[in-house]
């Protein structure tokens, strides 16, 4: 039996979601390890009110080629992350429920923040808290979601705040993430301008006109067609070279 924080045990995991036909299901976990929670409808609503302190909002991913919903920017972040990650082909918020049955028979409860199907089929849970305002309370109930998925061979990540680099960079490539930034025969001309590493800005000139082929570029960048290193700042000089794509 998975143990809790504090040696607090945890018992009896199941799972509550809403099906695509919308009717709402409540199993016990190892039922549930197939389910296809990529595609699954948020089980709780994404609330807006004055004086909110988070930032709710949703995010269009070119992934799903839907919106994904972010209950705050720290949650934004990373579903931006998500997206732009190329082994990432299905993401969702606000999943599930997971309850389970703490010490002295308390009932808990826990939705994720997000659920992830990478392109092997393997399975990710995540969830956003910034390091400083993880309680004792939020790191019981982290404890017991990354058992849950231990136990049905679900990866769980708990994140706190990205790389502000990482995350500036691919900010601005995430402009240029929609399919309409995929022009001809810009993109196939940049491929092969790229094709051997070269600066950003002298490979753009040489594909073109800077200003018409750009868009394309990042477009190309974003989808991992072409590569660059997201990890330092991106600028005229940064070296692009081919990519993997997704």
């Amino acid at each position: 039996m998975p143990g809790g924080s504090a040696g607090q045990p945890v018992a009896g995991f199941e799972v509550a979601y809403i099906a695509p036909d919308g009717m709402e299901l409540r199993r016990p976990l190892p039922e549930v390890w197939a389910v296809p929670f990529e595609h699954a409808l948020p089980v709780r609503a994404f609330a807006s009110y004055r004086r909110q302190r988070n930032l709710p909002g949703l995010w269009w991913s070119a992934t799903t080629g839907g919106h994904v919903g972010y209950e705050s920017w720290l949650e934004r972040d990373h579903i931006m992350l998500l997206d732009f990650d190329p082994a990432v082909v299905g993401v969702s918020s606000q999943p599930f429920w997971l309850f389970w049955t703490a010490a002295k028979g308390r009932p808990v409860s826990h939705v994720p923040d997000y659920f992830a199907r990478r392109d092997d089929g393997t399975a990710m849970v995540v969830d956003c808290r910034p390091a400083e305002r993880r309680g004792p309370r939020d790191v019981v109930k982290f404890e017991a979601t990354a058992a849950a998925c231990a136990e049905v061979g679900w990866e769980f990540r708990l994140v706190g705040a990205p790389d502000p680099v990482v995350v500036r960079n691919v900010r601005w490539l995430a402009g240029y993430r929609h399919p309409r930034h995929r022009m001809e025969p810009a993109a196939s001309r940049l491929r092969e301008v790229f094709a051997e590493p070269l600066p950003l800005m002298d490979g753009a000139a040489a594909a073109g006109e800077p200003l018409a082929v750009l868009p394309v570029l990042f477009h190309l960048l974003w989808s991992h067609e072409l590569a660059v290193d997201v990890s330092v700042p991106l600028h005229g000089g940064s070296l692009v070279s081919p990519g993997a794509g997704r």
